[in-house]
């Protein structure tokens, strides 16, 4: 079974923008290690008459129906803009003028 190496694992932290101390690499290197060489054991497994499914368990419309409602009151809604006016939140304008 492959092992992930130490550059390996600082390239997968630079990606993923994280900057992590050297004890933290070690420990993150063995961790990753480990789910990989799981993830390599579950290949070993016969799925021949195993049917592909998006999820473990058979859903129908999960989806609540869309009904409307009353909205929330605009001083609701505003209460924690960083940023606003008697109406609307204010942000930096990206389009220019």
């Amino acid at each position: 079974m492959s092992s992930l190496t130490r550059e390996e694992v600082e390239k997968v932290s630079l990606l993923a923008r994280l900057r992590l101390s050297d004890e933290e690499l070690t420990t993150m290197t063995e961790q990753m290690s480990q789910i990989v060489s799981y993830v390599e054991l579950l290949g070993e497994v016969n799925t021949d008459d195993v049917e592909p499914m998006a999820h473990a368990v058979e859903q129908h419309n999960i989806f609540a129906e869309d009904v409307p409602h009353e909205s929330l009151p605009r001083d609701a809604a505003l209460a924690n803009a960083p940023k606003r006016d008697d109406e609307c939140f204010r942000v930096p304008a990206v389009l220019g003028e």
